[in-house]
């Protein structure tokens, strides 16, 4: 599917490259100049955009967001001209439909670039007729941190700093802790800030699709990831179960492409039925079975919100996710998924903001 994926934003990038060659070469300026100096005119198209095409020096996910959003808006803006055109019975005399096309291609990117780089608290309030040993429980979730793309391993300390002042009992961590660019640096800070949180329960993790790193660009193995995790004193649950307190029981379990992963109905059975069950799982892709399960609450990370929009719309119609963002019901179930405190590889989220979760959660 990848490959599909990135042969498609591949072809479409060329696509861009072109419209915009074309686009650039109907403002006014430069069909004037045409006309003494064909090759000229077209030369001085090519340069914004490859002024644009610098964005590659972000990162090659970066240059074609730029390049495809800025197509998309210009061909909605001209086909939104020609419309106005053709209502008011005149022809275009000025590039008006390129120039709103930049401006509009400007604002979205940078309101994009902003929701990404900007972490928000994102709160529930919950209910549950379990006793919780008679008082109410606070949990802090947080996902999608892909350590490098949006948060430096100092950044990342810094929200932990801000998870903290909310007082939790519990952290829980839904994967994708760092990316296939993650560098150790980075890695082992993060890791030491979360050694350095004071909480009643401490901190919880699962594995992501990303953690173990697809294409061995990381100057860290998988091993150093975990070695340096424990050390800090965090929790890896791997298709396991951790009771507290008579209150609650932690059921990490392992990422939906992992191997030999244990059923939502084989992992329901390990707690006790009275305690309230928390379940990790990185990918929201197991809904029914969880909700048949019995589970209380299942926190999920992975689709970053849908990132860009209109990407958690499509990944819904292909039904590649049970649920992109935000809580659901389903039976006795309460679902959560977060947008993610950062994302993979692009730094601009147009359909999402950065978030982490508190979650309150009350006997009735």
């Amino acid at each position: 599917m990848w490959l599909a994926i990135f042969a498609v934003v591949g072809l479409l990038g060329i696509i861009s490259v072109i419209f915009l060659i074309r686009g650039f070469h109907r403002f006014h300026c430069l069909e004037q100049l045409a006309q003494k100096h064909r090759l000229l005119s077209w030369l001085a198209a090519m340069l914004p955009v490859a002024l644009l095409m610098c964005t590659y020096f972000i990162n090659v996910y970066s240059m074609f967001i730029v390049l495809i959003h800025l197509m998309v808006i210009w061909l909605i803006c001209d086909i939104t001209g020609i419309i106005i055109r053709k209502l008011r019975h005149k022809e275009r005399t000025r590039n008006y439909t390129g120039g709103a096309a930049l401006l509009l291609t400007a604002a979205v990117l940078c309101a994009g670039w902003y929701f990404a780089h900007h972490v928000y608290e994102k709160d529930y309030r919950l209910e549950t007729e379990k006793s919780l040993g008679g008082e109410p429980l606070r949990i802090a979730m947080l996902a999608d941190s892909h350590l490098g793309v949006t948060l430096s391993g100092q950044d990342f300390a810094a929200q932990l700093k801000r998870i903290e002042a909310a007082e939790p009992d519990a952290l829980f961590i839904c994967g994708d802790f760092v990316d296939d660019d993650s560098r150790k640096a980075d890695m082992l800070t993060a890791c030491e800030a979360l050694g350095d949180l004071h909480l009643k329960y401490g901190v919880f993790y699962v594995y992501g699709n990303h953690d173990n790193g697809y294409y061995n660009r990381r100057d860290f193995s998988p091993d150093d990831l975990r070695n340096a995790l424990t050390e800090n004193h965090v929790q890896i649950l791997e298709d396991e179960v951790m009771t507290f307190d008579d209150r609650f029981a932690v059921i990490g379990r392992k990422d939906f492409y992992a191997d030999a992963r244990l059923s939502a109905d084989a992992l329901a059975k390990l707690p006790d039925d009275s305690l309230y069950q928390i379940v990790l799982d990185h990918q929201p892709t197991d809904y029914d079975a969880e909700a048949a399960a019995g589970f209380d609450l299942v926190l999920c990370g992975h689709t970053h919100g849908g990132h860009l929009f209109p990407a958690g719309l499509i990944g819904l119609v292909i039904s590649e996710n049970d649920a992109v963002y935000g809580l659901e019901r389903r039976g006795n179930t309460s679902f959560i998924v977060t947008s993610g405190i950062s994302g993979w590889a692009i730094p601009f989220k147009t359909g999402a903001t950065s978030e982490y979760c508190i979650i309150d959660v009350s006997p009735v």
